[in-house]
């Protein structure tokens, strides 16, 4: 059977109007929450620089981080100037807040085609319905962050990667390599589909029943590296780095500690008993974050579902696949293991770094809603034993529930709680001159007032023209006040009377 014919028997009329609902109800979502945006996220500020940068000095973009996702910004921005040829602060905020939008809507197509081949149409449904009104992921979009960019290329690497597997193609192996290699430059974790497909094909290939020939299973090996390598070689070897920064820094650290060990055995033997000791505790710690921050994308409301419906769906009696089967527990634990590490080498776990693992197991929250409601169905039910319109009913009990949690903070206005800083930057944007240098405690400040920023963590640098802090006490005053020639103070957020922003211009 052709490619095209197996596409079209697989895509039904009822998948085009479930992904026309998704898409709509994430539109509207996402127009609105760009629409609210008071302030975007700190590290929104520094892909939006970063993609201003690209125009002057691209060799420097590409080096310092991985510039995907800024150079989509860029060309956002490239082309809604080319349309109205003029450029304003606002038109780089809506551009990359458009762009991320767009990414969000995309990815949302091969997640939904993922939940089918995993657990069918109808839960593949509900489970994106529950993840596009889930407040966090959704704000990704107005906070200008990359991580629907990188879902993007991240599903639709696996949904080529296991429609490969269940078609046996050769050329979809290929196609999800160079589709992970794309995404490798939003962010590196994309390689790790080349992980799964390798290890699915060294099991294979020592299998008794193999599926496909062996030469067929060493081609589609070949075709997923070499697909990977056509965008992510020459944009390794441009960046001169081929390991990602973490994991090259993790490597390091674990070779200078070695190394250390080697040189001085008697000196470090107590420190290092101590470290291994310690090792088990922040291995806890890091499980606990992590638990915490997933029940936090998750709403907790969520939390049990899911963990039902993985229950129920990988024990023995199951109706789960043999790909589903493998491909799944390969991503979480993979990930896990990844968030682990990151939290014990460098101590955060953010909902961000969260986000892949919600998206790639919400399927499971149906499967989970439909056990409890049929608990409650039992339960309460007037009839012995519950009807299934009992189960479907609260079923949507559970559902309409899950989505009045959500709603008050899906529908916040994002940065709200920031607004000060929108006041303090109009302020300055008025009352000093464009080579002023301004030292601020956050990016922001600096960023929406159009000027030269200097940022600090502890005691401001006083050298700079104006110089702006947060206080919480109305009385406090910091020793250089007294050499301001002017001081103007705002709260930070109307709501939070605690907390005050206070600029001192420091030299006539």
């Amino acid at each position: 059977m052709s490619l095209s014919k197996t596409v079209n028997s697989f895509i039904k009329r009822q998948d085009l109007i479930h992904l026309a609902i998704l898409l709509v109800i994430a539109l509207g979502i996402g127009v609105y929450l760009i629409a609210t945006t008071v302030v975007i996220a700190k590290d929104g500020v520094w892909y939006i620089q970063q993609a201003q940068m690209f125009a002057s000095n691209p060799k420097y973009v590409l080096k310092v981080h991985p510039c995907g996702y800024p150079f989509l910004i860029f060309a956002a921005h490239k082309l809604v100037t080319s349309l109205s040829d003029s450029s304003s602060l606002s038109t780089w905020i809506y551009s990359a807040q458009s762009i991320t939008l767009l990414c969000r809507l995309l990815a949302l197509i091969p997640l939904y085609f993922i939940g089918k081949l995993l657990v069918g149409s109808k839960r593949s449904f509900q489970a994106i319905l529950i993840l596009i009104i889930l407040p966090y992921p959704a704000e990704f979009v107005s906070d200008i962050l990359r991580e629907w960019p990188h879902m993007l290329f991240l599903a639709s690497g696996f949904l080529l990667l296991i429609w490969g597997v269940k078609q046996g193609k050769c050329r979809m192996f290929g196609a999800a390599g160079f589709v992970a290699g794309l995404g490798h430059m939003i962010r590196p974790e994309c390689a790790q589909l080349l992980i799964y497909g390798a290890l699915w094909i060294f099991i294979r290939l020592f299998s008794p029943k193999p599926g496909m020939s062996r030469p067929k299973l060493l081609c589609a090996l070949s075709v997923l590296l070499i697909g990977f390598a056509i965008p992510a070689a020459p944009y390794m070897t441009a960046r001169g780095q081929f390991l990602p920064a973490k994991l090259k820094a993790l490597i390091g650290s674990a070779d200078h500690q070695e190394s250390e060990e080697i040189q001085q055995p008697e000196t470090n033997s107590g420190n290092n008993i101590y470290m291994a000791s310690g090792m088990p505790g922040k291995i806890a710690k890091a499980i606990g974050k992590l638990a915490g921050v997933m029940s936090e994308n998750l709403m907790y409301f969520f939390v049990p579902a899911l963990l039902i419906g993985i229950y129920f769906r990988f024990r023995k009696q199951s109706s789960a696949t043999e790909i589903e089967r493998f491909f799944v527990p390969a991503f979480v634990v993979f990930n896990i293991v990844m968030l682990i590490m990151l939290y014990y080498s460098w101590g955060y776990i953010s909902r961000r770094h969260c986000f892949p693992l919600v998206a790639f197991t919400i399927f499971y929250v149906p499967i989970g809603l439909e056990v409890s409601a049929g608990w409650l169905a039992d339960r309460f039910s007037k009839s012995r034993p519950a009807s299934d319109q009992d189960r479907r009913r609260w079923f949507f009990i559970l559902l309409i529930t899950g989505t009045a949690i959500c709603m008050p903070k899906l529908l916040r206005f994002s940065g709200s709680d920031k607004q000060g800083y929108r006041t303090a930057a109009a302020w300055l944007r008025e009352n000093t001159a464009q080579e002023d240098l301004i030292a601020v405690p956050d990016s922001r400040i600096s960023f929406y007032a159009e000027r030269k920023g200097l940022i600090y963590d502890a005691e401001p640098p006083t050298q700079a023209e104006y110089v702006v802090i947060i206080v919480k006490n109305e009385n406090e005053k910091p020793d250089f006040a007294n050499a301001a020639k002017e001081e103007y103070s705002v709260w930070v957020d109307k709501h939070e009377k605690s907390r005050k922003l206070v600029i001192y211009k420091m030299h006539l």
